[in-house]
């Protein structure tokens, strides 16, 4: 048993240290020596050191200071996901520019010296929204996605002839940076294990990409995952984190891939955070352990994440286990550099083991960028949802005689009102139930104005309510991200079923789609001449509730933290800019990330603040100069 682990080891670092006469003149290759078990770049071998970074998650401004950080960190290759729904949020509609500029991602990176491993998708996981898959394509109702489902494929096959010519010239045989490709992601994690599907993307990929480039499979440490994942022509590589024997790990890759290189293509430097749990840690010493046992192995070893980021505006993921869990803003992964880009210790001690393998660039590893706290802010109140629909839903309500999804009203994301009326009097407090667990995700009800409590997917499915026949019933509905992996990744939002009032089923329901983004992005509320006078509270909780202020500029836009201390749950925006959800009575999140570059130095710089549930009596809200990630405070 021992000699089939090591020989395999033995034979790759063998190719680390085989030295190739590279001829003068000859074309840039990469390709894989299954005969020596390495990657061959330029005719030499090649061990990759890299690290996953997610542009989706970093403000353009900040390409550049992290990818030099990376580089300076000893690692010669980076790691990307391509998320498709960032690209095409809007069917038939493709974005490139700014914040989602693929290809000046690539070209900063390349300017720095460092290659790129493409993953592509069409599905990336990530802890991001649905898996990178466009909500879009949930208005087929039995579409069934990562398979060979006609409508599937179709919108599969139109993303990746707009992605893939671009990134053609981008193959490091046509004298870009990108060494390897890989097809879908963790394909054998999923229930649908269709080789159909698979083999149309090999042909897909093959025919925009050509025969040359490596292409790659990506899969979890078990038998099941590696079968289902992999496919002929497609070379085989595994993930896994500290907690795992290596060696076993990588006997398990060559069961499936005799010969070439070993890999691990996620090793786990940290990991993510749900609302409510503790804030998850790896140990810094075990990393650089396994690490170093992977690199003496001569395995290419790409780290997840070298830096993850932020969950910006409605992109986090979620997960459904037992129950549905929801990602939260901070993507800071316990990684070698923090979510706003600062070297951690942790980012030292891989450095110190990279060392030991090859040479990593001289002078000194660049600076945390600079931070400030700007202070307290006191916010005024605008005025709850149900009284700004003029501006947050101009075009009206759709009607209709029973509640309609998101995805039928094509609002994918973040808030949609659903209003109807109390079909009789209610001479006792009266349940309101969503039988079928039809909630997705939280609901905020209120009657007449009046907040009455709040049903919650999964766990709690029922509120008492009071009123008169004829009042109005809104309730907000708020998608919290949609489920990113596993069987459930057809998260359709909204009211999915009927709502019963005691014995009623409530019909007859107007939905106003709001586009809270598209109004704030215009400068409301901050640019309206006059506000509703701020009414007093009816209650502990008031619901859904708006509130704005500003923070005046200093002549400095440096990165800085956002804390709503006693503040319960809802959305921030800066100068227009959706920072991402708070949650601080469910932690472990306190603080939302604030880039710099998102202040004005000269101009009041405008916070708009989305209060879903309840704000503090003193409604403060503090910037600071550090984050905090990891205080969970309790359940709500």
């Amino acid at each position: 048993m021992a000699v089939k682990i090591f020989v395999p080891i033995i034979v790759s670092f063998f190719c680390l240290a085989v030295n190739r006469s590279l001829v003068l003149g000859e074309s840039r290759t990469f390709s894989i020596d299954y005969k020596n078990d390495c990657f061959l770049k330029d005719g030499k071998p090649f061990q990759f050191v890299s690290g996953s970074i997610h542009y989706s998650r970093i403000p353009q401004y900040y390409w550049k200071d992290r990818l030099v950080k990376m580089y300076m960190a000893g690692l010669n290759t980076i790691q990307i996901y391509v998320p498709w729904n960032f690209h095409e949020t809007v069917q038939g509609i493709n974005n490139f520019s700014g914040d989602r500029d693929l290809e000046h991602f690539l070209n900063l990176a390349n300017q720095t010296g460092l290659l790129v491993i493409l993953r592509p998708g069409p599905y990336i996981c990530a802890e991001w929204e649905m898996g990178g898959l466009p909500a879009w394509l949930l208005q087929k109702p039995n579409i069934v996605l990562r398979s060979a489902d006609t409508d599937y494929l179709q919108a599969v096959s139109n993303w990746i002839a707009v992605l893939l010519p671009k990134m053609r010239p981008w193959l490091y045989t046509n004298g870009g940076n990108i060494i390897s490709v890989q097809v879908e992601n963790e394909y054998g994690s999923y229930f649908a294990c269709d080789y159909n599907y698979l083999r149309h993307l090999r042909t897909l990929f093959r025919f925009f990409l050509g025969e040359d480039v490596v292409l790659f499979t990506t899969d979890g440490n078990t038998d099941k995952e590696m079968k289902c994942g992999t496919l002929e022509g497609l070379y085989a590589t595994i993930d896994f984190g500290t907690d795992t024997n290596v060696s076993t790990a990588f006997q398990r890759q060559r069961r499936f891939e005799p010969r070439g290189p070993l890999v691990n293509s996620e090793f786990y430097t940290g990991w993510l955070d749900y609302w409510g749990d503790q804030h998850a840690v790896v140990d810094t010493q075990k990393v650089s352990r396994i690490l170093g046992e992977m690199l003496s192995m001569g395995a290419s070893v790409n780290m997840y994440m070298f830096e993850g980021g932020t969950n910006f505006g409605y992109w986090n993921g979620a997960d459904h286990n037992n129950r549905y869990r929801s990602v939260v803003t901070s993507y800071d992964y316990n990684a070698p550099l923090s979510e706003a880009g600062d070297p951690t210790e942790k980012l030292l001690a891989i450095r110190e083991v990279i060392k030991k393998f090859r040479d990593i660039p001289a002078g000194p590893m660049p600076p945390a960028t600079p931070k400030f706290a700007y202070g307290f802010v006191t916010l005024k109140k605008v005025g709850n949802i149900s009284s700004l629909l003029t501006v947050l839903s101009p075009q009206g309500p759709v009607k209709s005689q029973y509640p309609l999804s998101f995805e039928e009203m094509k609002q994918f994301y973040g808030y949609i009102l659903y209003r109807t009326k109390l079909p009789r009097d209610l001479s006792e407090t009266t349940p309101l139930i969503s039988p079928l667990n039809g909630v997705h995700d939280r609901a905020y009800v209120a009657v007449n104005g009046v907040f009455q409590g709040i049903l919650q997917r999964d766990t709690a499915l029922v509120i008492k309510v009071t009123g008169q026949k004829g009042d109005v019933m809104d309730i907000v509905l708020e998608n919290m991200g949609r489920v990113n992996f596993g069987d459930k990744i057809n998260d359709y939002k909204g009211l999915l079923s009927n709502l019963i009032l005691g014995n009623d089923v409530l019909t007859d329901w107007e939905m106003f789609p709001l586009d809270i983004d598209g109004a704030i992005e215009s400068g409301w509320p901050h640019s309206e001449q006059r506000h509703p006078q701020p009414s007093p509270s009816k209650g502990p909780l008031d619901g859904p509730v708006f509130y704005m202020g500003t923070l005046q500029p200093n002549g400095l836009a440096w990165d800085t933290f956002l804390k709503l201390n006693n503040w319960t749950k809802g959305q921030v925006w800066i100068n227009g800019v959706n920072l991402g959800r708070y949650w601080p009575a469910r932690g472990p999140q306190q603080t939302l990330y604030v880039p710099g570059p998102l202040l004005s130095t000269t101009r009041p710089n405008n916070i708009t603040v989305l209060e879903l549930e309840g704000s503090p009596t003193r409604r403060l809200v503090l910037f600071m100069d550090r984050p905090q990630l990891n205080i969970t405070a309790g359940k709500s």
